[in-house]
């Protein structure tokens, strides 16, 4: 069984401060269809793209090749767009899987798309990748556990999922999970996710949990704070510190 680290890290306390938030700049495409209407030059809540192109652009560095790459839940393609615009355009595939392929993603650049509902017995993937993500999705199933233990079969020797959704304390975790299932709608929030849950998801399927981050202490979403950088740095300062507490918590799970 792998050691997984728990909270606060030495990794995460690093990024909050020395990845470059600039590249939020060019996201006109993203802050366009995202955040309507578009009032601020650094919107909160398009941390989850800025967090997943950063875990992205690490394993580029470390591979020093093009990644393959698998994402599943793509919805419009902002993930993919957002990583262009970035600056990340030597991509080796990117793979899209969704339960429902969306118009807009015909030219969106994916080399291949899949229709599929993850949550099903038989989804199955039928290549190897570097890098798997499943952003927002995993609060969506009522068993994502087993999601995670079918992908980390697929990943390359190095390989890592990445991935974002709400946190919460884990001593509230199980009553809230409780109670949302009660009212959850089709496609709604149906699991709860605490920090630990995260740590014991990893080491069930095998992988090192080598990154773990919250991402804000309070969002105010179009709110005039999200024109300043200063604003984004102590919330990810917060979160990286107490990611119980974070609003949204995003992490990397590696197969060593």
């Amino acid at each position: 069984m792998h050691k997984s680290i728990l909270i606060p890290s030495i990794t995460s306390l690093y990024s909050a401060w020395n990845w470059s938030l600039s590249i939020i700049d060019a996201q006109d495409w993203v802050k366009d269809i995202f955040t309507k209407p578009r009032t601020t030059r650094y919107p909160m809540k398009l941390l989850r793209y800025w967090f997943m192109y950063n875990l992205i652009l690490e394993e580029r560095i470390r591979l020093g090749r093009p990644l393959r790459i698998c994402e599943i839940g793509v919805d419009r393609g902002q993930m993919l767009r957002f990583t262009h615009d970035a600056g990340i355009a030597d991509i080796a595939c990117w793979v899209a899987v969704d339960c429902r392929l969306q118009p807009e993603l015909l030219e969106s650049g994916y080399t291949r798309q899949i229709e599929a509902n993850v949550d099903l017995p038989g989804f199955f993937l039928d290549e190897e990748y570097d890098v798997i993500i499943v952003l927002h999705l995993l609060e969506h199933l009522f068993e994502p556990e087993q999601l995670v233990q079918r992908l980390s079969a697929v990943l390359e020797p190095g390989g890592v999922i990445i991935s974002g959704f709400p946190v919460t304390p884990k001593w509230l975790a199980s009553y809230w999970q409780k109670k949302i299932r009660l009212t959850a709608s089709k496609f709604g929030h149906v699991s709860v996710f605490s920090p630990q849950r995260v740590k014991n998801m990893a080491n069930s399927s095998g992988l090192c949990l080598d990154f773990i981050s919250g991402a804000f202490l309070l969002r105010k979403s179009g709110s005039f704070l999200e024109n300043y950088k200063v604003w984004l740095r102590f919330n990810l300062l917060f979160g990286a510190l107490f990611p119980a507490l974070g609003g949204e918590i995003y992490w990397r799970m590696r197969k060593t």
